[in-house]
């Protein structure tokens, strides 16, 4: 097992890359402190490991947005199991407005979640790890960080904010051996991505074959979440332990339209 007792912070678990990536992690002995907003998906999500994983996940409902959430699951990781290795920042705030509409609150929204949160997320992990002897942060990045339509501007600039904090982190904490990388994800098979994707009236096998023509190293489909979760296991595990502020792209060859 690569992350064998592990213990690993990952937030946005309830939806998403999050709920996708948490059952391989769990495969790979990891104890996981999942965190996201609605309480109902984080109960069933941990419902759904219990049979597998018995007492090695949590659910903590919360607000990243809030500064006393973002401690608490650090806290919860080391009252639980008793240190903290590891912090995946993918909790993540995705709106598609046009460029003149979008206002003050929905940027400063976007950036509240996706780089504020992330931001406080990785400065109480690393209060811990630095009592734990090091650790890893991957930050979930995005290829709209490096520029795509203006209807992800908001988006994008937060994920640019995250890929600068990703360095930072690298560069100031390496002495501590804590290790900060990025993923850069493409276009990823989400349920948030083909409900998208049937709001402008395709169904899963157009979007595949629309992927298709937009990464072409996976052909006709999306990028699937098993794809994510091989990265983060890499980056959490021992096998990198010489590998910081790094950007690993798996987007299998996507770049976001102009």
């Amino acid at each position: 097992m690569r992350l064998k007792d592990k213990v690993i912070i990952l937030t946005g678990a309830t939806k998403g890359i999050g709920r996708g990536v948490t059952a391989r992690l769990l495969e790979e002995g990891a104890r996981l402190v999942t965190g996201g907003r609605t309480g109902a998906e984080g109960e069933s999500l941990i419902a759904e490991t219990e049979e597998r994983f018995p007492g090695k996940a949590v659910f903590l409902q919360g607000d990243i947005c809030e500064e006393a959430y973002c401690k608490s699951l650090s806290d919860e990781a080391v009252s639980r199991f008793g240190r903290l290795d590891g912090l995946v920042n993918n909790a993540g705030y995705f709106p598609v407005v046009p460029f003149f509409e979008t206002d003050a609150d929905v940027f400063d929204q976007v950036y509240a979640v996706n780089a504020r949160g992330a931001f406080l997320c990785s400065k109480y992990a690393i209060m811990q790890m630095e009592k734990s002897g090091g650790g890893s942060i991957v930050q979930i990045g995005s290829t709209h960080a490096f520029g795509a339509s203006a209807a992800y501007s908001a988006y994008g600039t937060s994920k640019g904010a995250l890929y600068s904090l990703s360095s930072y982190i690298a560069k100031n904490y390496a002495k501590s051996r804590i290790r900060s990388n990025w993923i850069t994800v493409g276009w990823v098979g989400t349920e948030l991505e083909y409900s998208r994707a049937a709001g402008r009236g395709m169904d899963r096998a157009a979007a595949d074959e629309m992927a298709g023509n937009t990464q072409p190293l996976k052909g006709s489909m999306l990028t699937a979440q098993h794809d994510i979760a091989y990265g983060l296991i890499y980056l959490l595990s021992d096998e990198s332990e010489s590998v910081t502020e790094s950007d690993l792209r798996i987007t299998g060859g996507f770049e976001p339209r102009h």
